[in-house]
């Protein structure tokens, strides 16, 4: 009965090229990028606040794709930065001017986001021009922590109003409204969204004015990080005539800051996410001036250049999010693939034939032995040992077992043996 040896020749040739290959596997993988986790931590803001609004529409956009994001109350953003630089959240929205590069060095910007004007609310019937005014005045200038209170400061210093020359109260948000309608503070300082709901119901508030900076090109040539917008006459209410003229402004932006070690895959789709809440008109640019790589205190992250470069990365644009960020980590499998596979598959079928074609021409080693004792002299002890030799010789290769497409060559050397016992019996 014929042993099937095909099986274990392709074993035998075939499988230390699949160990060798899974051996290439398996040290690519230690260079496979982690998968993005399916959650993380977003620092906003006060609960009344913009930043916490805009915390709730990047956690709708980022559910669609499966990734949860956990918001996190603060004070604001120096408290945002603070968390940041103690690992405690991933993610957090950031005032433009506060940072600290050197001691900030391990986090990275993803992002500006919009404007982010310096409102100041006073209910005084002075007609204020410029911060000097409000000297000897009861201020909220925001919670401790909060950029608010971070801006309010520089910019109240600079025109010499330390805190020998106004009484300053920590009030921010509903809690500095109040204060302001009650008497209790002659202005409230902000830095908020247009949209923030407190910004919006102090502009429409009959009884508190809005302070113009008419000095404000010469704040943003004082302080880089602050830009001059115009708060247009009419553009909160076309139909009350508010604001009745012109108002400029000072507005640093609000940015999106991440820890270093952020998922570059989550920092591009939260990325998406920025473009589709901040994609707009902000009030005081064109739509799609944000989000933005300009306007940044701290280094802007790889991921983030590429997006702003590239646009979405392209798996991104046809694939859901887990199904493009499992290729895109597995791409690096390509490497032992590339560099072990193919030179195997050219190398491995000719190994292959030789082996096969080896358990049929060595028997021809044996044949010609045979032959060449016959032409040496054919007595009956010759006639005797070549008939043996061709008899065991004929049962072993009856014995050969090899692929269909070898079949021809395994008949050739029967028919050979057979030449070679015709030739035994020849006169």
């Amino acid at each position: 009965m014929a042993v099937d040896r095909t099986g274990r020749e392709r074993l035998g040739i075939y499988g230390p090229a699949l160990l060798v290959m899974l051996l290439g596997f398996v040290v690519a993988y230690q260079f496979v990028e982690p998968a993005p986790p399916r959650t993380f931590t977003l620092a906003t803001g006060g609960i009344d606040g913009a930043y916490h609004l805009f915390g709730q529409r990047y956690r709708a956009a980022m559910a669609r794709h499966g990734i949860t994001v956990e918001l996190r109350n603060t004070a604001g953003s120096v408290e945002n930065l603070s968390l940041l630089n103690h690992g405690a959240v991933d993610v957090a929205l950031v005032q433009g001017g506060i940072a600290d590069a050197g001691r900030d060095a391990a986090l990275e910007a993803l992002a500006s986001l919009y404007h982010e004007p310096l409102w100041v609310f006073h209910r005084l019937q002075d007609d204020l021009a410029d911060l000097r005014g409000l000297r000897g005045r009861r201020l909220a200038i925001g919670a401790s922590g909060s950029g608010t209170r971070a801006v309010a400061l520089q910019l109240l210093e600079r025109n010499g109003l330390d805190a020998q020359a106004i009484e300053r109260r920590e009030l921010a948000g509903k809690a500095a409204m109040e204060a302001l309608k009650r008497g209790e503070v002659d202005a409230a300082f902000y830095v908020a969204s247009p949209s923030s709901p407190v910004v919006a119901a102090l502009l429409r508030d009959p009884d508190i004015r809005l302070l113009g900076l008419d000095r404000a090109e010469a704040y943003t040539r004082q302080f880089d990080f602050l830009s001059r917008v115009v708060l247009a006459a009419g553009q909160v209410d076309l139909a009350a005539g508010l604001p009745p003229r012109d108002v400029p402004l000072v507005a640093p932006t609000a940015n999106l800051v991440a820890g270093a070690d952020f998922h570059p895959a989550l920092a591009s789709l939260l990325l998406q996410a920025a473009t589709e809440v901040h994609g707009g008109s902000d009030g005081f640019v064109a739509p799609g001036t944000f989000p933005s790589p300009h306007h940044l205190d701290l280094p802007l992250n790889d991921a983030a250049q590429r997006y702003f470069a590239n646009g979405p990365p392209f798996l991104q644009r046809y694939l859901p999010f887990w199904a493009a960020t499992l290729v895109d980590r597995m791409a690096v499998m390509l490497v032992p693939l590339l560099t072990l596979l193919l030179p195997l598959f050219k190398i491995l079928p000719p190994t292959y034939r030789w082996r096969v074609r080896s358990r049929i021409y060595r028997w021809y080693r044996d044949l010609r032995t045979v032959e060449q004792r016959i032409f040496d002299g054919a007595d009956d002890e010759i006639v005797a040992w070549a008939n043996g030799e061709l008899d065991r010789i004929e049962r072993e290769v009856a014995q050969i077992n090899v692929p269909l497409s070898y079949a021809d060559q395994l008949f050739n050397l029967r028919l050979h043996i057979r030449f070679v016992r015709r030739e035994l019996h020849m006169p």
